[in-house]
């Protein structure tokens, strides 16, 4: 039974060559294309999941009111993890950190060989908190000793030419700090399911040591991560850490909210929105799913389609199968033995697309995916591909199946309404989605580059930084003085960190009576940073060594001085974070956030103690001041490389995401607007092949070639424009919900939705303009001889 199944349904996709094409081309493109996305989401699902603790692993983190509502941080202070550790019996273990963006080139040399790489200051028990595998040493030990250093496979491989590197020597440095430290282990390279990336830890003792960090301080920058036990009550812990850390503060004066975190769900789940979490990288998960199974429907309507309305062409056959004893149960699995085949075919395809696709995938996502068919994969794939048969065999099964075989044997073949008008809804589902998609993609290509040309507020073109090392810590101020002196240099300086992504801070001011607490952003710069990154001044003036002691002033932008609710600000001297500072000046709001955000309270304080040198360059002497300021740099600094960034590449990366969601919506909106086109396709030649008697008969009554176009395009038109009526006014809705995810943003445009509609028309008539040409052109003597 099986195999007759099989080879009716094979005769039947051979019999109609140019539909089982059509077919297969939509099915095979739509199968690809889910199969990329299921690839991509399986992948964001698993990042972090990989710790041995995972259930149990959770982060620390803080909700922090000011004056805009609460901001969610994980900073905490350095010696939290031991003092929860040794204080509370829900902990099992906890470990202190510094953030990997902190230090992201640190200077590590070994004999005559240099590195840089992302270095962590960790605790003791990292190791055991997390399950990052060590190919050399014990996880309990490695970090025991304050001279100690674990170091990746590709570091040890780089440094020492093998991985067998314990007890070898390293020399790092971090500003002016140096030290000596001996391998203790060697870790695997980190995953790429890992969202947490390093080269090399470092004790946090050693760190503690460097900044003399001695108390449990009531505020910290770090990170803390608890592994809790298994009978541990998370609410009620929140609870409990609140109180301590409530304790810590002002002799529990200021009341603190802190939580935990599960680690693993805030890679998906780190966006927070006044105390509350409201997504993350989940919504892209989310999003692409949905894109996913509507590319998946949009092929499989194609089917369907196809499928009824060639159900005039196969009711003699059905009628036939009826009368000889088949039941419907028989009839609906042969048709669906039919889809299912189809499916397989395009299966095979789609396998061959992904392979070919991958690596241009790759490039776009910024992931390493490998399609390799594993239990878990092939699990994927063959749901995919059983939904896939289902959604598009489905309707046509039941519906072939479900007719009198009577009337068909009389020779008259049944038909309804419904029928018709199912066929045309999904029509204009099939549009309305392309509609919305191409919609989207126009917006945020839009939005894109209203971020990209917008003026940030400061100079961001031609600003080349570097991280300083060797000895250049040491001579701050000699070292930028000689860079002034290069030709084609405007200005240097030198600030700690970058301008761009730091978070802001909780900082305590008392300038209204009581002390009050204010989320600002600390630079920590040198002199002439603000003329180096040409900010304006909205009041007062910058650092100046004409002034004396500027270390102990302090420079505000108007964001802060609004949140603070000062007056005629300069030259006032208020407490700011526990110490009497005169405020400088003001400078004018600049971005130092991307646009998602509102400008947030800053401040400038004066050191020498500086991380990155940043130098104006003068327009369009870029290429030749790089290898001068290469040559000065070696020259300065032997045995270093000039390892240098532009500011105006970090300001783009902010908007990484974007970029990558607008370059897959233009595939995803190509392939649907596509798949749609080869159904629309496929409608328009059977209608011109199932009407030929009815053109031929209105021909030799005097009907033109034009009236026969507009006839059988009207049809499809008038479908397509109700999925414009549709798409439109809910691409509008949508778009502007996702725009209101930047604080700055472009306005939709009523031209934008005009002209989506009239190229969603345009491709119509021209997808159906050839079956109509080709009918109406016809010799209508010919048909009705063959009547």
């Amino acid at each position: 039974m099986f195999k007759n199944y099989l080879k009716t349904a094979w005769r039947h996709l051979l019999k109609n060559k140019r539909f089982t094409i059509l077919n297969l081309i939509g099915l095979s493109t739509g199968l690809a294309c889910t199969l990329l996305i299921c690839l991509w989401v399986y992948d964001e699902l698993r990042i972090d999941h990989f710790h041995k603790n995972d259930r149990r692993l959770f982060q620390v983190m803080e909700n922090q009111p000011h004056e805009k509502g609460i901001t969610t941080a994980n900073g905490t202070p350095a010696l939290l993890a031991a003092a929860l550790k040794a204080d509370m019996p829900e902990v099992e273990n906890a470990t202190v950190c510094t953030p990997p963006s902190w230090f992201p080139k640190t200077a590590l040399t070994a004999g005559n060989k240099i590195a840089r790489s992302t270095a962590v200051f960790a605790g003791q028990e990292y190791l055991q908190v997390f399950s990052y595998p060590l190919l050399q040493g014990n996880k309990e030990q490695v970090l025991q000793d304050k001279n100690s250093i674990v170091i990746s496979s590709s570091l040890a491989r780089n440094l020492f030419g093998t991985t067998n590197a314990v007890g070898k020597t390293i020399t790092w440095q971090l500003d002016r700090f140096k030290k000596v430290s001996t391998v203790s282990g060697v870790l695997e390279d980190l995953p790429a399911g890992s969202s947490t990336q390093f080269d090399c830890l470092l004790p946090f003792d050693a760190f503690r040591e460097i900044m003399n960090i001695t108390a449990l301080d009531p505020q910290g920058p770090f990170n803390t991560f608890l592994v809790m036990k298994e009978d541990a009550n998370i609410p009620a812990f929140n609870a409990k850490l609140s109180r301590f850390m409530t304790g810590l503060t002002q002799g529990g004066a200021t009341q603190r909210e802190v939580f935990l975190q599960r680690y693993s769900d805030l890679y998906l789940h780190g966006n927070f929105e006044n105390g509350v979490a409201s997504g993350g990288r989940i919504s892209y998960v989310k999003l692409f799913s949905l894109i996913a199974l509507f590319i998946l429907v949009i092929a499989c309507i194609n089917f369907v389609n196809l499928s009824t309305a060639q159900a005039s062409g196969r009711m003699k056959e059905m009628g036939i199968r009826k009368t000889i004893g088949a039941n419907r149960l028989a009839l609906i699995l042969q048709y669906l033995g039919e889809s299912m085949l189809m499916t397989i075919l395009a299966l095979g395809f789609a396998l061959l697309l992904v392979a070919l696709l991958l690596p241009e995938f790759n490039r776009i996502t910024g992931k390493a995916l490998s399609f390799s068919l594993s239990g878990s994969m092939i699990g994927i794939v063959v749901a995919v591909a059983l939904l896939t048969g289902l959604l598009a065999g489905g309707y046509p099964a039941l519906y072939l199946s479900g007719f009198n075989p009577l009337p068909v044997l009389k020779g008259k073949v049944p038909g309804s309404p419904g029928q018709l008008l199912a066929r045309k809804g999904l029509v204009v589902f099939q549009f309305t989605l392309s509609v919305l998609f191409m919609v989207a993609v126009i917006t945020v290509y839009r939005q894109i580059a209203y971020v990209q040309h917008k003026n940030p507020g400061y100079d961001k073109d031609n600003v080349v930084y570097f991280d300083v090392e060797g000895k250049v810590p040491q001579h701050i101020p000699e070292f930028l003085a000689e860079l002034k002196r290069i030709p084609g240099v405007v200005n240097a300086s030198a600030m700690v960190g970058n301008v761009l992504g730091a978070p802001s801070v909780g900082c305590t001011w008392k300038g209204r009576g009581v002390t009050e607490t204010i989320m600002c952003r600390p630079f920590i710069v040198n002199y002439d940073m603000i003329e180096t990154l040409g900010l304006e001044m909205a009041a007062g003036r910058p650092f100046s060594r004409d002034y004396g002691a500027d270390d102990s002033r302090i420079i505000f932008n108007e964001a802060a001085i609004k949140a603070m609710g000062i007056e005629n600000p300069v030259g006032k001297v208020i407490e700011f974070n526990g110490m009497k500072t005169e405020i400088a000046g003001v400078v004018k709001n600049f971005h130092f956030q991307s646009l998602h955000e509102a400008i947030s309270p800053l401040f400038f304080r004066l050191d020498s103690l500086n991380s990155t040198v940043m130098v104006k360059v003068k327009a369009g002497q870029t290429k030749a001041v790089l290898p001068a300021l290469a040559a000065f740099y070696q020259h300065y600094n032997p045995g270093f490389t000039f390892d240098y960034k532009f500011l105006d590449q970090d300001y783009q990366a902010q908007y990484i995401a974007e970029k990558r969601v607008a370059a897959l919506s233009k595939y995803f909106t190509a392939l649907a607007i596509l798949i749609s086109c080869l159904g629309l396709f496929g409608l328009a030649a059977f209608t011109a092949e199932s009407r030929r008697k009815e053109i031929s008969i209105r021909k030799v009554l005097g009907a033109t070639a034009s009236h026969v176009m507009v006839m059988l395009s009207g049809e499809f038109l008038r479908s397509v424009l109700i999925a414009v009526g549709i798409g439109l006014p809910l691409a509008w809705y949508c778009m502007n919900r996702w725009l209101h995810g930047f604080a700055y943003h472009i306005e939709m445009n009523a031209g934008i939705l005009l002209l989506v509609g009239i190229t969603i028309v345009v491709i119509t008539l021209c997808t159906v303009s050839f079956q109509a040409i080709r009918a109406a052109l016809e010799n209508p003597v010919k048909n009705l001889k063959a009547e």
